[in-house]
C-alpha cells in the first residue's frame, strides 16, 4: 500500500489511528480476525482498536498491529512528528527506522504519543530478530520439532553474533531478552523431541540470558516454563520451587496474567503428585486472576500465548487426567473446546490425550481410544516425542488381556513408532 495515499494521511492527521489500521488491513485482504491472530488479541479486541476514533490508544497494541502491517511509525503516532515524509515502506533506512519506533513504544505501556530519541543500529537489529523468532514459533504449531530446531539454533548463533557486537549495555540488554526467548523455544522444541539433556540445558541458557536482560517478568516467564518442563518429567518439589521463585521476582503487584498462569502451572504440579486439594485451590486462584484481565488488553510480555478462563479449562482438564477424576475432566470440556479446536495441532493433541484419559476414567473405551488415536497420529505425523510418550502413559492406563478391536488398533499404531 501507498503510505501517501490521501485517506492514510488525512486519518493520521486527525489522530484516528485505528482508521489507519482499518485501511491498512483491508488492503492486506486480511480479516479482523486474521490480523487478531497474529498479534496475539481477540477479533473483538481488533474491532474496538479500529473503532477508536480520536480517542487514546494502548500504545502496544498499536504498535503490535502497526508492526504486522508494516506500517511506518508516524502514521499512527509512534515516531516523532518532525521526522521526514515517508516513502512507500521500502526503503531500509525508513523500515530500519519504523522497527526502532516499535521497539521503543511496544515496551512503553502509556497513552499518548512519545517522541523517542534518535537509537543506536542495535534497537532495529533487536526488533527484526524478535520478529523471526515469532515466526519460527509460529512454525512449531504445524511443524516437526526436529526440522525447526535446525533453523533456531541457527538464529540463535545469529543473535549470539550480533550480541557480541553490541556496544552499549541497554543494548545488550535488548539483545539478552531476544536471546532468551530464541533459548526458551530451542528448550521447547528438544521437549517436543524428548531430548530433556538440551532442554534443560537451553532452558538455563534463557534463565541466565533472562537475568542479563534485567527483565524480571521474562525472567518469571523462563522459570515457570522450566517448572512446566519439570512437572512433566515427574520432578514436581523442583517445579515447585521454580513456580515459587518467579512469584517471589514479580512481587504483589505482579500482572494478573501472570498470576493466573504460574497458577495453573502450580495446579498442574500438585495435581502430578496426587495432592487434589492443592490442586484444585490453585485451580481457583488462577480462575480468579483470569477474570481480572480485560479481553482487549494484549499481554504485557509479547512472547507469550493469551490467557483467559478456557486455559484455566484446559488446565483443569489436565489436573483431571492426572487425578483420574473424571469429574473434573468432563465438566471442562466444553470451556475448554476452543483449545480442542485450535491451531496448534500438537497442543490439541496433548490436550486431547487428557479428555481420554478422563473418558478410560469413566470406563468408556470407545471414545477414550478414539481420541488417543487422533492424537497419536499427529503425535507420528509431525514426529513430536512428547506426544508420542503422553500416549504411551495413556495405553498404560488399560490393563486387559483380551484388548477390543479399537485398543488393538492404538496398539498397532504405537508399534509404527519404532518402525
Amino acid at each position: 500500500m501507498q503510505w501517501s495515499d490521501a485517506r492514510l494521511r488525512e486519518a493520521a492527521a486527525e489522530g484516528d489511528y485505528g482508521r489507519v489500521i482499518k485501511l491498512a488491513r483491508e488492503n492486506a485482504r486480511m480479516t479482523q480476525g486474521q490480523l487478531g491472530d497474529a498479534c496475539g488479541l481477540s477479533q473483538s479486541a481488533v474491532s474496538r482498536l479500529e473503532k477508536r476514533g480520536r480517542g487514546e490508544y494502548h500504545m502496544a497494541m498499536l504498535a503490535r498491529a502497526a508492526s504486522h502491517l508494516g506500517i511506518p511509525p508516524h502514521l499512527v503516532g509512534l515516531a516523532d512528528s518532525g521526522a521526514s515524509p515517508p516513502g512507500d515502506g521500502n526503503d531500509p533506512m525508513e523500515r530500519r527506522k519504523f522497527l526502532t519506533g516499535v521497539a521503543i513504544t511496544a515496551s512503553v505501556p502509556v497513552l499518548g504519543v512519545p517522541t523517542p530519541a534518535p537509537q543506536e543500529r542495535e534497537t532495529g537489529q533487536a526488533a527484526v530478530l524478535r520478529m523471526a523468532t515469532t515466526a519460527y514459533r509460529r512454525m512449531d504449531a504445524t511443524a516437526p520439532a526436529r526440522v525447526l530446531a535446525e533453523a533456531v539454533q541457527g538464529h540463535m548463533r545469529l543473535i549470539q553474533a550480533v550480541t557480541s557486537q553490541a556496544r552499549d549495555r541497554s543494548t545488550r540488554s535488548r539483545l539478552a531478552s531476544v536471546g532468551s526467548e530464541v533459548a526458551g523455544l530451542a528448550g521447547w522444541l528438544s521437549w517436543d523431541m524428548g531430548d530433556h539433556g538440551s532442554a534443560r540445558t537451553w532452558y538455563g541458557a534463557a534463565i541466565k540470558a533472562a537475568r542479563q536482560s534485567a527483565d524480571p517478568l521474562l525472567l518469571a516467564y523462563q522459570q515457570g516454563s522450566l517448572a512446566s518442563f519439570e512437572v512433566d518429567a515427574g520432578n514436581v518439589a523442583q517445579g515447585l520451587s521454580l513456580i515459587h521463585g518467579a512469584r517471589r521476582l514479580l512481587g504483589r503487584d505482579r500482572p494478573a496474567i501472570a498470576a493466573a498462569w504460574l497458577s495453573s502451572l502450580e495446579a498442574v504440579a500438585h495435581a502430578t503428585a496426587g495432592d487434589e486439594r492443592a490442586a484444585e485451590r490453585a485451580l481457583v486462584a488462577s480462575a480468579t486472576e483470569a477474570e481480572r484481565l480485560h479481553s482487549a488488553d494484549p499481554p504485557p510480555w509479547p512472547w507469550v500465548f493469551v490467557f483467559d478462563e478456557r486455559k484455566v479449562a484446559a488446565a483443569r482438564i489436565t489436573c483431571g487426567a492426572r487425578l483420574a477424576r473424571p469429574r473434573w475432566v468432563h465438566s471442562s470440556v466444553e470451556d475448554a473446546s476452543t483449545a480442542l479446536s485450535s491451531g496448534h495441532e500438537k497442543q490439541r493433541a496433548l490436550l486431547a490425550l487428557d479428555v481420554a484419559s478422563g473418558h478410560m476414567a469413566s470406563g468408556h473405551l470407545d471414545a477414550a481410544f478414539t481420541l488417543a488415536t487422533q492424537a497419536l497420529d499427529v503425535g507420528l505425523k509431525l514426529r513430536s516425542g512428547r506426544v508420542v510418550e503422553r500416549a504411551r502413559q495413556f495405553r498404560r492406563g488399560l490393563s486387559t488381556g483380551n484388548p477390543p478391536v479399537i485398543v488393538r488398533d492404538f496398539d498397532e499404531r504405537m508399534h509404527d513408532v519404532y518402525l
